[in-house]
């Protein structure tokens, strides 16, 4: 297990180093979306729209924070369960998206999709939204303001804390006993 410091947006140098079980500070622009945005940046692709972001390198969280606190830039943000964006994910790493943050076990055509298109997921702490949120430095609500919580933010993030649970070799953090810890 290594740890490393990436800058987001990634490049496939960056996921290649990347093994499961590894942690890594994260530090950069990254996007919010759940699966009610999911559907719609979907539904915008199969239009042919411009999306709210650029998918190239992007990393998108798992995530619908609470309402930000006076003096913060967003609430309790934690990660929601991943299996329901897996509809959505193998066509938003086709398309150039590189990581995804969130909780639980993702399908065999994500995992799959990952070592097709240089991929990574991580696994963000869940119930640690409050701790989380701190390393959040700015949020801005970009697209579908309308889904409220929902809605897709760009953040800023210092040093957010992730573990590589998906690696792009086929490996997977959570098949994997580890008795050192």
């Amino acid at each position: 297990m290594a740890t490393y410091e990436l800058t987001a947006p990634l490049c496939d140098e960056d996921i290649k180093k990347l093994k499961a079980g590894d942690v890594v500070k994260l530090t950069g622009t990254i996007y919010t979306a759940r699966d009610a945005a999911h559907k719609r940046l979907c539904d915008m692709l199969d239009k042919g729209e411009n999306l709210p972001f650029d998918l190239q390198g992007a990393v998108i969280y798992y995530v619908g924070p609470s309402p930000a606190p006076e003096g913060r830039p967003i609430g309790s943000a934690g990660p929601t369960t991943s299996y329901r964006m897996d509809a959505y994910a193998p066509r938003l790493y086709r398309l150039g998206v590189k990581a995804t943050i969130g909780k639980g076990k993702r399908n065999a055509e994500v995992r799959k999709t990952l070592e097709e298109h240089t991929g990574v997921y991580f696994g963000a702490t869940g119930g640690a939204g409050a701790l989380l949120s701190q390393c959040i430095d700015e949020a801005e609500v970009i697209a579908f303001e309308d889904l409220g919580p929902e809605a897709i933010r760009k953040l800023k993030v210092t040093k957010f804390p992730l573990l590589v649970v998906n690696d792009s070799y086929g490996n997977e953090q959570y098949a994997k006993p580890n008795y050192d810890l």
